[in-house]
């Protein structure tokens, strides 16, 4: 198994065939697959932050979706981390359901940040659709570079 490129419309559409609990997504920046050159066992996609974080220097990698090949996620997680370190990034940050372990995540170097809050992303000023999974997640981080403010958002 290597690394392909891929575009991001077509990581999607894989994303939304092997994704478990969260098929849809919104665009992304950048992907990647794993496969053996005939056939891509799994993809991933970096996306694009919540605004505040655009421009920042932090990044995120949205989804990473495997069809049944042992250490694709490490795989995925390790290239878009690559990816988005050489492109300038100093952070790059994911999140998993709570009883999901996180083995693929460690093996590529993130950390355990804790839970999230969860809930929902609907505003009186913005108003948005229910979240698909409204409870907290599970924050991981890659730092690259030294956060000079010492805090983490």
């Amino acid at each position: 198994m290597r690394l392909i490129p891929i575009t991001v419309k077509a990581a999607l559409k894989l994303v939304k065939l092997w994704h478990r609990h969260l098929p849809d997504l919104q665009g992304g920046m950048f992907a990647v697959a794993v496969g053996d050159g005939l056939e891509i066992s799994a993809v991933g996609v970096a996306g694009n932050p919540a605004r505040e974080w655009q421009g920042s220097g932090r990044i995120v990698i949205s989804r990473c979706a495997v069809n049944e090949l042992p250490n694709g996620c490490s795989m995925i997680y390790g290239s878009l981390s690559r990816a988005a370190r050489d492109l300038g990034y100093h952070e790059v940050w994911t999140y998993t359901l709570p009883d999901e372990p996180g083995t693929s995540l460690r093996a590529a170097g993130f950390k355990d940040m804790g839970l999230t809050d969860g809930g929902e992303h609907d505003r009186p000023s913005r108003r948005r659709k229910p979240a698909v999974r409204p409870e907290p997640k599970r924050r991981w981080l890659k730092s690259f570079a030294s956060n000079t403010s010492g805090k983490h958002e």
